[in-house]
C-alpha cells in the first residue's frame, strides 16, 4: 500500500511571518557555493563506562562568512555555533563551564530532562567572565537531537544572535537498534538553520537590526555557512535540523518536490515515520528528516528551499545501492494517564512588539508563576490570544521536560507531533493541548521562543516540587543582572541596553 505523503506546512498560512509588518525576505547569496561546515564533535576530557567529563567554553572570535573582513562571533569551543556534544543516555555526566567571553552568560541545555534551575542554565545560573561553574547530571531521557544556547535574560537574543548555540546529540540503545543513518558528517548531518544581516565590515550590529517582534536578517546561515553545498556519497542521509533562529520560520522543500520522511522531532525519534514534501520549522523547534537519493545519477544536484531562496545545495556523488526502508513502527512512547483530580493548567499568549506578556503578565525573575508537583501528569491548555487577521504564530517552549501534544482547538494535532516536543507552534486565536510531567525537582522557564518575546516578557516560571522534600531556591533580580552588565561594560547600570526592558 503506498503511504502519504503530506504536501503542506500544516500551520496558518496567514500568520506566516512573511506577513509581518517588519519582515526581512531571506536574499539568494552571490558568494560562490562552499562546503557545507560540519561542527566537529567535542572530545570528553575523561572518558569511563558510566561517566563521561566535558569543558564547555564560551569564548569570543572571528569567523569569515563573506569576503572581506572577518566577523566579530561568539561560539563554545568554537569561533561561531559551537561543537557538538554527544551525551549517552544513563551516564552520568560533569561538565566545567567556562566563560571566556568579555560579560556574563548562561548555558541553557534546551531540551534537557536535568535539576532547574541551575544544572538547567537559564536566567538564575550566571557564569561571570574568567569564571567556571560546574554542573553533574544524570542522562535519563531517549535518543533526540536537543542544544545548548545562551539564556541570561534579557540578552538571550543578543547573545543567540552573536553565535552562542550548539548541537547537542543524545544517543541511546534503541535508536541504535534501528535502520537509520548514523555516520555523523557523513551520512548523519547536522543543520542549524539561522539567518543573519552583515553590516560595514561584514560586522553584526544587533541594535541596529533589533526589533521587538524578533530579528532577522538577510543571509540564511547554515551551521554558519552561507551558500552552503554538501557532497552526498550515500543513497540514504539523515538531517538534523535545528531552527536556531531568533525569529524566523523554516518552510523546507526540495527544489524537484522530493519526498522524505521525518522520523524525529524535539524530544527523539517518532512512534511511525511521517512521509512529506515541506515541513515548517517554528523557532527552537527540531526535525529529523531522512532523505533518500536513489533515483539521482552522480552529477546530479537537488536544493533544499526554503520558501523561494535556496539554503543547501546537494551535490550527488557515486554511491552505493542501499535499498534499507524504514519500519511502520520505529519506538514506542509511554501514553501516561493525567493525574486524577489535577485542574487543567490554562496559559495564554498575549501581544506582540513591546506588548508581550504570558498570562498577562510580564515576566519577574523572581516570581513563582505555577507550581507541579514531581510526577504529576498534568493537562496545559496553551492559547494565543493574537488575532486570526494579524497575529503570530508563538512557539512555546518549556524548560526541564518533554511533553505530549494532544490536540489544536480540540482537533487532531498535525501528523508529525506524536512524538516528544519541548517546542510547540501556537497560531493565532489557537488552544493547543499538551500533556506535561516533570521528574525533577525545581524552577523552570516557560515562554515564546521568538527570543526577542521571551526577553521582552512573554515568558513564566514554574517550581516543580516535591512535598516531602522542600526546596527554596535563591533565584535573579534584574538589579543584580543589570549591575553585572554594567561593570563588566565599564557604564552606569542606568545606561545598559538590555533590550525588552
Amino acid at each position: 500500500m503506498a503511504k502519504k505523503v503530506y504536501t503542506d506546512y500544516f500551520f496558518d498560512e496567514p500568520a506566516y511571518n512573511t506577513h509581518d509588518g517588519g519582515y526581512i525576505p531571506l536574499v539568494t547569496p552571490k558568494t560562490a557555493p562552499q562546503p557545507l561546515a560540519i561542527p566537529p564533535l567535542l572530545k570528553p576530557d575523561k572518558q569511563t563506562a558510566t561517566d563521561d567529563y566535558y569543558t564547555v567554553k564560551a569564548q569570543a572570535s572571528e569567523t569569515q562568512f563573506l569576503p572581506g573582513k572577518k566577523t566579530k562571533t561568539w561560539g563554545y569551543n568554537a569561533g561561531f555555533l559551537g561543537q557538538t556534544i554527544v551525551f549517552r543516555n544513563g551516564k552520568k555526566t560533569h561538565i566545567d563551564l567556562k566563560n571566556a567571553l568579555p560579560e556574563l552568560t548562561t548555558f541553557h541545555w534546551h531540551g534537557l530532562n536535568v535539576p532547574g534551575p541551575i544544572t538547567d542554565g537559564g536566567c538564575h545560573a550566571p557564569v561571570y567572565p574568567g569564571e567556571t561553574n560546574h554542573i553533574d547530571f544524570k542522562v535519563h531521557q531517549p535518543a533526540a537531537t536537543t542544544w545548548l544556547h545562551a539564556h541570561p535574560c534579557p540578552s538571550t537574543a543578543t547573545q543567540v544572535w552573536k553565535g552562542l548555540a550548539a548541537m547537542v546529540i543524545i544517543k541511546d540503545d534503541v535508536e541504535d537498534q534501528l535502520p537509520l543513518p548514523r555516520n555523523y558528517g557523513v551520512d548523519d548531518i547536522p543543520m542549524v538553520l539561522q539567518d543573519r544581516e552583515f553590516h560595514e565590515d561584514n560586522q553584526f550590529d544587533y541594535k541596529a537590526d533589533y526589533d521587538p517582534d524578533g530579528v532577522q536578517g538577510h543571509t540564511a546561515l547554515v551551521n554558519g555557512t552561507v551558500n552552503p553545498y554538501f557532497d552526498v556519497t550515500t543513497q540514504r542521509v539523515r538531517l538534523r535540523i535545528l531552527n536556531g533562529s531568533n525569529r524566523r520560520e523554516w518552510r523546507l522543500h526540495f527544489d524537484d518536490d522530493l519526498a522524505f520522511a521525518q522520523v524525529g522531532s524535539d524530544g527523539g525519534i517518532m512512534p511511525e515515520p511521517v512521509y512529506m514534501t515541506k515541513v515548517m520549522l517554528t523557532c527552537a523547534e527540531r526535525d529529523e528528516l531522512v532523505i533518500d537519493f536513489g533515483k539521482y545519477q552522480p552529477g546530479d544536484e537537488v536544493t533544499l528551499m526554503t520558501d523561494d531562496t535556496p539554503l543547501c545545495h546537494f551535490r550527488i556523488k557515486a554511491f552505493e545501492p542501499d535499498d534499507t526502508k524504514l519500519p511502520d513502527h520505529l519506538v514506542d512512547i509511554k501514553d501516561e494517564a493525567p493525574t486524577p483530580g489535577l485542574p487543567v493548567r490554562k496559559i495564554t499568549m498575549d501581544g506582540m512588539d513591546e506588548q508581550v506578556a504570558m498570562d498577562g503578565k510580564k515576566f519577574d525573575m523572581q516570581r513563582i508563576d505555577a507550581r507541579q508537583k514531581v510526577g504529576d501528569v498534568a493537562i496545559w491548555e496553551i492559547r494565543n490570544t493574537n488575532s486570526t487577521k494579524n497575529g503570530m504564530v508563538h512557539p512555546f517552549h518549556v524548560h526541564g521536560t518533554q511533553f505530549q501534544v494532544l490536540a489544536r482547538n480540540d482537533g487532531p494535532v498535525y501528523p508529525n507531533e506524536h512524538g516528544l516536543k519541548d517546542t510547540v507552534g501556537v497560531n493565532p486565536g489557537e488552544i493547543v493541548r499538551i500533556k506535561v510531567k516533570f521528574e525533577l525537582t525545581g524552577v523552570y522557564m516557560y515562554h515564546c521562543h521568538i527570543i526577542e518575546h521571551e526577553d521582552g516578557g512573554m515568558m513564566a516560571q514554574i517550581e516543580s516540587y516535591d512535598p516531602d522534600h522542600p526546596k527554596t531556591y535563591h533565584l535573579m533580580d534584574m538589579e543584580t543582572l543589570r549591575n553585572a552588565f554594567a561593570k563588566e561594560k565599564g557604564v552606569k547600570p542606568e545606561d545598559v541596553w538590555m533590550p525588552g526592558c
